[in-house]
């Protein structure tokens, strides 16, 4: 695990300074606090910081090819590296490393764009190959390491942070105010463009190319099976050539291979677990292949209500590891956030997002590398909305036979807007299918959950510019481009489809930014690309039973772990927000409506202040809405207006802080 920067200069004759690259690799210090090193030659500049893992003594970058004309800097693990190496040994390449990294300098000398189609991994790098005088940069497949750049009339700019590319004197920290509309309603942004004008990413299973003259290449290598190549594939001619059971047990030797394979590591390893069913897998398959007691880390509160971790406990237990927790109280919540923020870049979508950096801290005392259970969920239906989602489907259809629609759309004003309904069962009703406009889909799955503010609470918050963009859409146009692509689909397989093209990407990053952020690699099973493109295929059917999903991985896990792990309710990493909310309510209502936060003119006053209003009067749970203010607001302050990332000094114009 490292962080990656580069600068390609345009200009005939201009060389990299490369004081500059220094500097945008100092700024991601904590990405790599082992190693440092640099390439300058003329026109370009690769660096990096480097976390070492693999091939220790050796594996310092940037890594070369034989004649030099080739080089690489890196960030991942490549798991396949050893068998790609002996293959290409063969071939005629001589090694000088046992790194995985050199294995993709002599993967591109031999196969060229082509390399990334060979790597089984998670990664992002970038070649400088002085024979075509261009840099060729790839992301891995599902997106689990970041790349950012920015491409300007005289250079191109990447990195693993945005604010390596911020570092740099030529770019300026400036809002990208067409972000907004997206924000508010999903926490985070989809497609190519960050919180920063002009910072892109780089889209996960993209490779891009671009030479000295600035032009710029960019191409999907990978995406999910669509429905008719799933049906074309060699396994899996009709859904009903298969059982239960054979899903069962090619989805078990599946990931016990792909378990075994994140295994390589030349440092400790550990997992952190949560005691949901995910982690546990992970934890008990690793326990299974080293034979020996494991490390395990786990994060949980003081409000009981919240906390995992008697889950976590007996798993360690039943497990036999060594097991690490970390409490974290809301004085810990509150002064972490901002320094986070910092980490993330943009603002933060979960509050998970904290707790997973205070437990990365604790693993960070033990081990290099942990390994987690992100990425179940999305490939093997495991949240509640995808059965509750087909159940609404269902039960839609028959209430929009039966019911008018003017009389179904008075039905559902008087859900949102009645004073006789509290606020717990106002949240519950309206995720029914009386409470969202069953012929919009994005009433029915995105504003029924994942939409904080839907396009009518933001035509009420938003001022000025904002309205004509809520109007025309602009903040679903990335989530439902996705919703588009996966026509092929049924019903389960269009979520999933979509939630892996943008949810889960978010997911990641918040899992890279925080892991990072204490000097940590974490590592995804789950999302191994062969066995994702595998689950893809298992039918509805098997998936999911009444409300529950994963059904093939809780079979599986049924000879490693004890049933009430296994089968008990899915909590979902939860934060006690809400709580620790109130007891701030006065302190962030006060920030947000201060004159420097108004006076950006993104909000309306009036509606801020009715949003705290109405979760007072518990009118309506705006727990999830305040939230999104609060983090925007702190972003603004500390990543474009350079403000202290401690909380205490955020709020050192403003009256004291209540302590929970």
């Amino acid at each position: 695990m490292c962080g990656i920067a580069g600068i390609l200069e345009f200009d005939r004759g201009a060389n990299v300074d490369e004081r500059l690259l220094h500097r945008m690799c100092e700024v991601m210090a904590h990405r790599g606090p082992d190693d440092d090193g640099f390439l300058v030659r003329g026109p370009v500049g690769l660096g990096i910081r480097r976390l070492s893992i693999v091939d220790l003594a050796t594996g310092h970058q940037p890594i070369s090819n034989e004649d030099g004309s080739l080089w690489i800097v890196f960030n991942g693990e490549i798991y396949n590296h050893r068998a790609l190496r002996e293959q290409l040994i063969t071939r005629g390449h001589q090694y000088r490393t046992q790194s995985d990294t050199e294995t993709i300098v002599h993967l591109y000398e031999e196969y060229g764009k082509d390399c990334v189609q060979r790597l089984r991994g998670m990664f992002a790098f970038a070649v400088w190959d002085a024979k075509l005088k261009s840099l060729f940069i790839a992301r891995d497949r599902l997106g689990i390491k970041p790349l950012y750049y920015c491409l300007t009339a005289g250079r191109f700019l990447f990195g693993s942070e945005i604010k390596v590319l911020l570092a740099h004197p030529s770019i300026r920290a400036e809002f990208n105010r067409s972000a907004l509309p997206e924000y508010l309603a999903f926490g985070y942004l989809s497609g190519e463009e960050t919180f920063y004008a002009g910072v892109r990413k780089l889209m996960p299973g993209h490779w891009m190319e671009i030479n000295e003259q600035g032009n710029l290449r960019i191409q999907q290598y990978w995406s999910l099976p669509s429905q008719s190549e799933n049906a074309a594939g060699k396994e899996f001619h009709e859904d009903r050539a298969h059982d239960e059971r054979y899903y069962v047990e090619s989805y078990r030797e599946l990931l016990e291979g792909a378990v075994s394979s994140h295994l390589m590591s030349d440092v400790p390893l550990g997992v952190f677990l949560s005691g949901g069913l995910d982690s546990s897998a992970v934890a008990a398959l690793m326990t299974k292949i080293r034979r020996e007691p494991i490390q395990t880390f786990s994060v949980g509160y003081a409000e009981q209500t919240y906390s995992e971790l008697p889950y976590a406990r007996s798993v360690a237990r039943h497990l036999g590891s060594e097991h690490h927790e970390v409490l974290v109280t809301s004085n810990d919540f509150f002064s972490a956030l901002p320094k986070l923020i910092w980490h993330e870049d943009e603002p933060i979508a979960w509050p998970s997002s904290v707790a997973l950096f205070f437990v990365a801290q604790l693993a960070r005392a033990s081990v290099k590398v942990v390994l987690t259970g992100e990425g179940s969920d999305e490939t093997l239906a495991g949240y509640s909305r995808y059965a509750f989602t087909l159940k609404n489907l269902a039960y839609d259809r028959l209430y929009r036979s039966v019911v008018p629609a003017t009389f179904r759309r008075h039905l559902r004003e008087f859900i949102a807007g009645s004073s006789l309904i509290t606020a717990s069962t106002r949240r519950k009703v309206s995720h029914s299918f009386l409470g969202v406009d069953g012929e919009s889909w994005n009433s029915l799955y995105f504003d029924n959950f994942f939409s904080t503010f839907n396009q009518t609470d933001q035509t009420a918050l938003l001022s000025g510019e904002f309205h004509d963009m809520v109007l025309a859409g602009s903040g679903y146009r990335n989530v439902q481009r996705y919703w588009a692509q996966s026509s092929g689909y049924d019903p389960l397989q269009r979520m999933l489809y979509t939630d892996i093209e943008t949810y889960l990407v978010e997911l990641l990053m918040k899992q890279d930014n925080m892991s990072m952020a204490a000097s940590i690699e974490s590592r995804v099973p789950f999302l191994d690309h062969v066995l994702v493109e595998w689950a893809t295929r298992v039918p509805a059917r098997v998936q999911i039973r009444g409300n529950a999903g994963k059904q093939i991985l809780k079979k599986a896990m049924e000879d490693l772990l004890p049933r009430e792990i296994i089968y008990r309710t899915k909590l979902g990493f939860p934060t006690p927000w809400s709580g620790w909310l109130a007891a701030r309510m006065d302190s962030i209502e006060q920030l947000l409506l201060e004159p420097r936060s108004i006076d950006r003119g993104f909000f309306n006053r009036g509606a801020i202040e009715g949003i705290f209003r109405e979760h007072r009067a518990q009118h309506r749970d705006h727990y999830d809405r305040i939230w999104r203010l609060l983090n925007l607001e702190l972003w603004y302050r500390v990543c474009l207006e350079g403000e202290s990332h401690e909380w205490s000094k955020q709020r050192s114009q403003a009256r004291e802080v209540p302590t929970a």
